[in-house]
């Protein structure tokens, strides 16, 4: 019989990613993340929140993405498979523990607890990413000027478009109204 081993996830990192590199020269990044689940008690009616930890490998230059641009409360999307690991403790006792291999991580933006953003500005800062030629986020005034002329300028294009739009639907509806059917003249008809 065929199985099918796939996984999906979205929770928030538990701390930050641990990279290692194995000997054969490949890097592996531990990630753990807890994932939520809130429902409602049927017999109190209360709403509870059940927790989730999981442990994430992620393997190659995904794993060195991970440690350089993910921290502790991170949101991610993990796709991978499930693996089940077994080891020998100190003490000699079997220990074994469900874990996922990952295959892809999506780094997800929002708000951690801590008020700041996903990329590390505060929230509510605007993040103009790697490749921007302004390297802080908080830029001076006379940029945040600029960018709200532009914000107003792009806006005025968008609202005369969507009138534009609107008038030629109302001219199109109009002409479909006063559109009237004719019989076929006397001559095209089959009998």
């Amino acid at each position: 019989m065929a199985g099918y081993n796939r996984i999906i996830l979205v929770g928030n990192l538990t701390r930050d990613p641990e990279l290692k590199q194995i000997s054969s020269g490949v890097s592996v990044c531990r990630l753990g993340i807890a994932t939520n689940r809130q429902f409602k008690n049927r017999q109190t009616g209360a709403t509870q929140q059940e927790v989730c930890y999981v442990d994430i490998d992620v393997w190659g230059a995904q794993a060195e993405s991970c440690r350089q641009y993910l921290a502790k409360g991170r949101p991610v999307l993990i796709e991978g498979r499930l693996k089940f690991d077994t080891w020998q403790d100190a003490q000699g006792a079997t220990r074994s523990k469900h874990s996922i291999s990952a295959d892809r991580v999506v780094f997800l933006s929002g708000s951690s607890p801590d008020g700041h953003d996903s990329a590390g500005a505060q929230a509510g800062d605007q993040d103009f990413g790697s490749g921007s030629s302004m390297s802080n986020p908080k830029y001076e005034s006379q940029d945040t000027e600029e960018f709200a002329k532009i914000e107003q300028a792009v806006a005025k294009k968008q609202a005369a478009k969507k009138a534009a739009a609107a008038t030629e639907f109302k001219k199109d509806v109009g002409g479909l109204a006063q559109f009237k059917d004719e019989p076929p003249f006397e001559d095209e008809l089959p009998f």
